[in-house]
């Protein structure tokens, strides 16, 4: 029997309205279905229903077992989420029949090194973001990118993007939008005191590392948005491309650029 694992978006009526719907149509497939608490790598196919933030906490469940992602939308903006909420059925039963295309989008190894050498490894789908987190004060964060020093950013945090991840706070960092199937990571500093300090696109194979200046305090790593830490002077964060990407599954009638041109409304005049 096939299964497929529901995401919901906590606290959304729409979001239980269609997994209700959806629920008995499967079952007349033969397919069971469980809730995230359930998904381990017996699922052939994962729903999300809810927006970006949804998505990524669905990426965190399937994305270890190789489980292809479905997002339909329910947000504001929906870049990860594919499929409109009247195309969630047709969607969901096209994928379960192997119909639908399918993108694997790098994911991000997050270490966490303490200075006392204790280690935490986390995996993001979008973003690794290092900021300040109650005080508005500069931070010292020096970079290296495979044992070669960059620079010592002066700003109010740092972002480590995936491309998956380049439309979303690195965007609005001013950071370059890249496209979802290249293999890069890029970082854009979030409001540098020295404007000469851009964002660097380096390959997808390298080996970021960044280290927390002296005297920093309430400095938070936080990962997809969805998971904050708190970060010491003299610890260090270390970012390199995760061994397993995310499947998505996308729609064949939206491209990426299709997509941009809806959300961030590309080529059309401000009307006067």
């Amino acid at each position: 029997m096939k299964r497929v694992g529901f995401v919901l978006k906590h606290d959304s009526s729409a979001a239980s309205e269609i997994a209700r719907e959806l629920a008995p149509r499967l079952a007349k497939e033969g397919v069971e279905v469980v809730d995230e608490a359930r998904v381990d790598g017996n699922v052939q196919l994962l729903v999300v229903l809810g927006g970006d933030g949804t998505f990524l906490r669905g990426a965190s469940l399937g994305a270890p077992h190789g489980i292809p992602i479905l997002g339909v939308n329910l947000g504001s903006l929906g870049f990860l989420t594919a499929f409109s909420r009247e195309e969630a059925e047709r969607a969901t039963l096209s994928a379960l029949r192997g119909e639908l295309p399918i993108e694997e989008r790098m994911r991000l190894q997050v270490t966490l090194t303490r200075s006392s050498g204790e280690k935490e490894v986390y995996a993001a789908l979008n973003d690794c973001v290092i900021n300040q987190g109650a005080l508005a004060r500069l931070l010292d964060l020096e970079v290296n990118l495979d044992g070669t020093r960059v620079t010592v950013y002066k700003a109010d945090g740092l972002i480590i993007a995936t491309p998956t991840g380049s439309t979303a706070y690195n965007l609005a960092a001013g950071g370059p939008i890249l496209v979802p199937d290249l293999q890069a990571i890029v970082l854009t500093p979030i409001c540098p005191h020295t404007l000469t300090n851009r964002p660097l696109v380096a390959p997808g194979d390298a080996h970021v590392q960044v280290h927390v200046g002296p005297g920093s305090q309430n400095v938070v790593m936080t990962i997809d948005g969805q998971m904050g830490r708190p970060v010491a002077s003299g610890d260090r964060v270390e970012v390199c491309c995760g061994e397993k990407p995310a499947r998505m599954v996308v729609s064949p009638a939206r491209g990426f650029f299709d997509v941009l041109r809806q959300k961030l409304n590309w080529g059309e005049r401000t009307a006067k």
